[in-house]
């Protein structure tokens, strides 16, 4: 049977990122997949200045309002950018809705970066995101925002013990059953650091570090790994199969000449990540 998730995202109308990589991604892979928008921009909000933003929390109520009346089930749930601390307890309720035996619940708390809250974080919305992080089966944190969400000081390189220590710090505070950070350096590869609480097991995935800074490449590494996990993938391989992905779109993006804030060439990666899972 065909499996279903709903991504809970903003829209970004220019800009690979947030809706505008996780619907293709995820169908891409054969799964349904619905949305439910945080917040229509017009571009993202990591270079671009200037932009529009409409927040679409009522209409998310009225969204959610109308889904009451339909028998819907969801095998996966993915959240990501959120627009205002409102937002964080409305989506929360959505995840206790629609959470299912045997399903999967991925949260990136998408809050900070580089040792600091976005512009339009606050401390109050970062400790929301905390609640709902206590609502995932999965979460999968960048190295900042694992910091936030634990109260410790960001270190931008830590050693193997610190991010070990990390990953079992998120599983034991937050309660989940896999913990992810992203933008983990190991000598000079980049990549993910993986926990699977059930039996302890640590992995790393990482491919080799380019000089250039990229655009909505957490967002493409999250997206595939929602897939993978869905579609019954355990943490580890998940994680490598979304390294290889996002590098792999980082590679067209730079062989194509593209300009790097319009987010990475992950269309063209897409066919790589499919034979990965097993799709073709």
């Amino acid at each position: 049977m065909q499996k279903r998730v709903l991504a809970i995202h903003d829209l970004s109308c220019e800009g690979r990122c947030s809706l505008t990589v996780a619907l293709p991604v995820l169908s891409a892979c054969g799964i349904h997949t619905a949305a439910l928008p945080t917040a229509l921009l017009s571009t993202h909000t990591g270079v671009f200045t200037d932009y529009a933003c409409l927040d679409l929390t009522e209409e998310m109520r009225r969204v959610l309002a109308h889904w009451d009346t339909l028998a819907l089930a969801f095998d996966g749930l993915y959240t990501g950018f959120l627009g205002s601390f409102e937002q964080i307890s409305l989506v929360g309720g959505v995840l206790e809705r629609y959470r299912q035996e045997g399903g999967c619940t991925v949260v990136d708390p998408v809050m900070a970066d580089h040792g600091c809250l976005y512009a339009t974080y606050t401390q109050e919305m970062a400790g929301g995101m905390g609640d709902l992080c206590r609502l995932a089966d999965v979460i999968v944190p960048n190295l900042t925002e694992a910091c936030i969400l634990l109260d410790r000081p960001y270190t931008p390189s830590p050693d193997e013990g610190e991010i070990c220590g990390l990953l079992e710090g998120l599983a034991a505070r937050y309660g989940c059953s896999q913990a992810i950070i992203t933008g983990v350096r190991r000598g000079d590869q980049l990549g993910a650091a993986a926990f699977r609480a059930a039996d302890g097991a640590f992995s790393f995935a990482g491919a080799a570090m380019l000089p250039q800074v990229f655009y909505g490449t957490g967002d493409v590494f999250a997206s595939a790994l929602t897939a993978a996990a869905v579609l019954g993938h355990d943490v580890g391989s998940a994680t490598r199969m979304a390294v290889d992905f996002t590098h792999e779109a980082m590679l067209h993006t730079l062989e194509n000449g593209l300009p790097l804030h319009y987010g990475v060439a992950f269309e063209q990666a897409i066919p790589g990540l499919l034979r990965a899972l097993g799709l073709a």
